[in-house]
């Protein structure tokens, strides 16, 4: 597998780095302290879900679940299915994705994380 430009998986383009060292500062700006990549999932799931409310450890651990499946949709390993009676979405594998290492899943995230904040127009405009 190659992501953008043909270069390996465990490599992310300067382009593609400058842009989530921008999600990762404007979070910590937001919220007071540097998010970590399970923070980033937690709220591209709850901003997935729609509910603002206290969620219970198992809820979260569904958010970051939820996140993931979003992320991946992007890359054709998963679709969406289906939203619950509970306002849940829940996604279904087409295939597994091949993740050769921890460093290539943590990078695919990365690129997946900008996509989702590109296409959602999350990034603050620069002064």
């Amino acid at each position: 597998m190659t992501t953008e430009n043909n270069t390996p998986p465990t490599v992310l383009s300067d382009a593609t780095k400058a842009l989530w060292y921008r999600v990762v500062f404007a979070l910590k700006k937001q919220f007071g302290k540097k998010p970590n990549m399970d923070a980033i999932l937690f709220l591209i799931g709850t901003r997935e879900l729609g509910q603002l409310r206290a969620f219970e450890k198992h809820e979260k651990m569904d958010l970051m679940h939820v996140a993931t499946c979003k992320l991946l949709s992007y890359e054709g390993y998963y679709a969406f299915d289906f939203t619950d009676e509970d306002g849940w979405p829940h996604y279904k594998m087409l295939h597994k994705p091949p993740y050769a290492d921890l460093l290539s899943q943590e990078n695919l995230l990365r690129k997946l994380v900008v996509q989702y904040f590109e296409e959602n127009e999350l990034f603050e405009e620069e002064a």
